[in-house]
């Protein structure tokens, strides 16, 4: 079988160590680490494990906040953060412990330092990084939570809360996120990592509210767009304090000029554009939105994924690839073996490139491509396979390539062997057009006589690979030529 595709292009990650630094160093992590030192005996905590209202000034007085609403909401926002990350455990109050006459809303319990707030300092990149995780989780749910005009319309007469009165589903509204989070990601890697720019706001609304074959956005979907933009535009707020993107808001002036959010096409140039806000994933951005996806059972591969892997296992994963990450997994792998380990891996790439299955041209290819980067220490394991039908052919053009001396001619089977096996390579690998048929004509013009000889090869691709010729051949009578032999080839082979 041929090598499954990938959903998504490979990550380029920063190391472990780095993005621990960025986890330590986001705003918001930061303020609540802060607060879980802070904290002491005679701190106290709601029945909610909330703050007390009276610590709330001076809690923000820590932070370097000033004590009033603002500073008390962000200083209640770290300290919710704080316990949900395990920097901080709360006690509930003991029963008993309330005054007569008082409810449990009034009930205080304690806070002391949490297991995890000691692994920031003792612990390993990877923990403080499953910490971060824990709080982007938290402030994912606080961003997708419904936002409360007026809370006291939903309290009833019973002091119950009418959930239904929201007109809000939690599923929905963290999938649509995740939806967002999940194309600027896809944004991220285009073009090889390229596309790493600031995505303005509308189009990013569009890309989940628009379909893909609409021409015109009609007026509906306009405004559903400019909602989902303030929708977004209220989230990302919330989470570019935890680390995971760099935001530019929505210009508030813009928040009243009604005609103007209504109409948010793409017509706007540039610098109007900005105005709508602009966003983009942080390398620990682009770690964490991974994370969650491999969490939701995504396949989102991420180079280094295979540098411990076998040589079968390198070959298969990055037989999809983008070509500069490709290369760069290769040289994460063959640099696992050690600076002694060149003719060790050259070998295990040579022997995991056999084989008459749909996927095995593009594994050679491949293996062609990780021999290269492997360096003239490979010689022996290279020359060991001169001989044989599958990988001689690929020996013999790495050794000309690397100067070697004493190089065998390849025997004319062999030849016609290699041209239908390179074809059907990057056939597989979906190559550029012009490149296809660039490399179709100059193979068969190699050898006069091509179709008449190549139908006899004995490859399992040999019919498929004529029939391909035949149809990006510009020369009308050589791919009338390769039609003719690709029939002779499925005759011979009885299909």
């Amino acid at each position: 079988m041929s090598a499954e595709r990938p959903i998504l292009p490979p990550v380029r990650l920063n190391s472990e160590a780095e993005l621990a630094r960025d986890a330590l160093a986001a705003p918001l992590f930061v303020r609540a680490v802060k607060l879980a030192r802070w904290a002491g005996p005679d701190t106290r905590v709601g029945a909610g494990g909330e703050l007390a209202e009276a610590h709330l000034p001076a809690a923000a007085e820590h932070l370097g906040l000033p004590a009033d609403e603002e500073g008390a909401a962000y200083a209640s926002e770290a300290w919710r953060l704080a316990v949900d990350t395990g920097l901080l455990d709360v006690t509930d109050p003991e029963e008993g412990e309330l005054p007569d006459g008082a409810d449990e809303s009034e009930a205080e319990g304690t806070a002391t330092a949490g297991e995890n707030l000691a692994l920031l300092t003792t612990g390993s990149p990877q923990d403080v990084l499953g910490i971060w995780l824990d709080g982007l989780d938290a402030v994912h749910a606080d961003a997708t939570a419904p936002v409360l005009d007026d809370f006291a319309d939903l309290v009833g007469e019973d002091g119950s809360i009418d959930f239904d009165a929201l007109d809000w589903d939690p599923e929905a509204e963290a999938e649509f996120l995740d939806g967002v989070l999940g194309n600027l990601y896809l944004l991220t890697l285009a073009d090889n990592g390229a596309g790493d720019g600031p995505v303005p706001l509308p189009a990013l609304a569009a890309s989940m509210i628009v379909p893909d074959d609409m021409g015109e956005p009609t007026d509906d979907i306009l405004e559903q767009v400019s909602e989902a933009m303030m929708r977004l535009d209220d989230q990302f707020r919330l989470l570019e304090p935890i680390g995971i993107v760099a935001y530019q808001p929505v210009d508030e002036a813009l928040m009243v000029e009604e005609d103007e959010t209504a109409d948010t096409s793409a017509g706007a140039d540039e610098e109007d554009v900005t105005r709508y806000g602009m966003v983009k994933l942080t390398p620990l951005g682009l770690y964490g939105v991974r994370a969650r996806m491999l969490e939701a059972g995504v396949d989102a591969p991420a180079v280094g994924d295979l540098a411990d892997k076998g040589a079968d296992a390198l070959l298969d994963g990055i037989a999809h690839y983008p070509e500069p990450a490709a290369r760069a997994e290769i040289q994460l792998w063959i640099a696992g073996h050690g600076p002694q380990g060149a003719v060790a891996a050259a070998a295990e790439l040579l022997a995991a490139a056999r084989g008459t299955d749909e996927g095995a041209p593009l594994r050679r290819l491949h293996c062609q491509q990780a021999l290269a980067l492997a360096g003239e220490e490979a010689e022996p394991a290279v020359r060991a396979v001169l001989g044989d039908q599958e990988l001689g052919g690929l020996a013999r053009v790495w050794l000309v390539e690397h100067g070697a001396a004493d190089v065998p001619p390849p025997p004319e089977a062999m030849i016609f062997w290699l041209a239908i096996d390179t074809i059907a390579a990057q056939l597989d690998a979906d190559g550029e057009l012009d490149e296809l048929q660039g490399l179709v004509e100059g193979l068969s013009a190699q050898h006069s006589g091509f179709f008449d000889e190549v139908w006899r090869v004995d490859h399992p691709a040999t019919a498929d690979v004529l029939e391909a010729m035949g149809r990006l051949h510009s020369d009308k009578k050589a791919a009338k030529d390769a039609r003719k032999a690709a029939f002779k080839a499925r005759s011979r082979a009885g299909g």
